[in-house]
């Protein structure tokens, strides 16, 4: 696995940069799902702009004004805060990169640095006013669409998605965070994807209506570029080795130097024994499920399992010899459902993507959506350890109830969502919607 930036220019060029540990691997590929994501949310609301389906909101821009007190002050704050990071950063790179978010929440810092770019970023505000200044300020109505909004549309996603992650995370391992609240809540680890789908939609329908845009026709632009995000999401799982994988498959152990055998059940048992913590579901306090399935012959065994080794959050045990700061992996082959899903849903875009066209009623393609998401995560929790509820009869996790429930939604807005007012082109009053 390879946590850090570190770990993977050493495995692929052999260069030894420790300085590249600063660059996250997980973080990397967040990046570039909201990358990706944006541009194709951008394409398709141009395209459903195009088509007529988007009136654009008019808003008055005022132009040639002086710089006002609250500019100046508000980037002196902002380059202060720049310069008092990144600058201390810089400075403590070996000490900062064991832990970059904790240094971002701390008080640790540049203070020569934050005073510097203060002074730069207020300077740079009041000479580009000062510059576009007219005798007499000028009024100008501009019609704004929501692909010209993405910016926003990807900054309240994502505010609401990492808050509704950690709230619904919070629920599923409930001792974990009534240990730590704050440090659960400010952890970039543990994070609950329906919980963040759930409250970013919440917030963005309230955006859309502020804005008086269309949801619906948002929801469909948004489906492809979900898919493709959470794709490309859950290779950074992957290969960071995020802690999110499947249950422990019983045909594979960890050697002593790291590397995956196959085993027999009772090499598997006997490793249990001899590391039951590790094997210990910390949320039902028993020893975590496992599946004997050894790989086929014609098939690599990484398909089947993998024991992440150099994970990311230093899960298992630790490597004979490794001296490192990743120096752990899993003492058994766990089924690696990271990788499953990543490959599964950015073909499931695929397949949105070449379908988006066909659909005249809104929704239906974000009915879809809904249905194949659903269906792909409750496959997946086969094989995932994750809290079971009990009631009685079954014993469903929060991610199978919450799938089953989008399945639903989705088949009921694919079949039955009809706005009230759709012409014969598929377009819908904005009212309606």
């Amino acid at each position: 696995m390879f946590p850090d930036f570190h770990y993977l220019f050493r495995f692929l060029f052999n260069i030894d940069l420790p300085g590249l540990s600063l660059v996250k691997t997980f973080g990397f590929f967040v990046a570039m799902a909201f990358l990706a994501g944006a541009w194709v949310l951008a394409k398709e609301l141009r395209r459903k702009k195009d088509q007529g389906l988007f009136q654009p909101e008019i808003i008055t821009e005022e132009t040639g004004k002086p710089a006002t007190t609250a500019e100046l002050v508000w980037m002196a704050v902002l380059g202060f805060i720049v310069g008092f990071k990144v600058l201390g950063l810089i400075g403590e790179a070996s000490v900062v990169s064991r832990d970059p978010i904790g240094y971002i929440l701390s008080v640790q810092g540049n203070i020569l640095g934050g005073l510097a770019l203060a002074a730069v970023f207020t300077y740079s505000r009041y000479s580009a006013k000062k510059k576009a200044q007219l005798p007499v300020p000028k009024k100008q109505k501009l019609a704004v669409y929501p692909h010209q909004r993405v910016a926003d549309i990807i900054f309240i996603a994502a505010l609401g998605g990492f808050g509704g992650a950690k709230i619904f995370n919070a629920f599923e391992s409930w001792d974990d965070f009534m240990a730590d609240p704050v440090g659960n809540l400010l952890s970039p680890s543990g994070l609950t994807f329906y919980g963040g789908l759930i409250v970013a939609t919440v917030a963005l329908y309230i955006y859309a209506r502020a804005k008086k845009f269309s949801f619906a026709h948002l929801c469909d632009a948004a489906a492809p570029a979900l898919m493709l995000a959470y794709g490309i999401g859950r290779l950074g799982c992957q290969f960071s080795g995020d802690g999110d994988w499947g249950i422990y498959n019983s045909a594979y152990v960890t050697q002593a130097d790291g590397s995956l055998s196959p085993a027999t059940p009772e090499q598997y048992d006997s490793t249990v024994r001899m590391y039951p913590q590790v094997f210990l579901d910390r949320n039902d306090k028993q020893i975590t499920p496992s599946r004997y399935t050894p790989a086929p012959g014609w098939m690599p065994d990484w398909l089947y399992a993998q024991n992440f080794k150099h994970n990311v959050n230093n899960d298992g045990i630790p490597i004979a010899g490794d001296k490192g700061e990743y120096n752990h992996v899993l003492p058994a082959g766990v089924f690696p459902t990271s990788m499953y899903e990543a490959v599964v849903c950015i073909l499931l875009f695929a397949v949105l993507w070449s379908i988006r066209k066909r659909f005249k009623r809104p929704l239906q393609l974000f009915g879809v959506y809904l249905i194949l998401n659903g269906l792909e995560r409750f496959i997946v929790e086969l094989f995932r350890v994750n809290y079971k509820y009990d009631w009685g009869f079954i014993q469903p996790t929060q991610a199978e109830i919450i799938a089953g429930s989008l399945i639903i939604a989705g088949i009921l807005l694919f079949l039955f969502y009809k706005p009230k007012q759709l012409s014969q082109d598929g377009r819908v009053d904005q009212e309606a919607l």
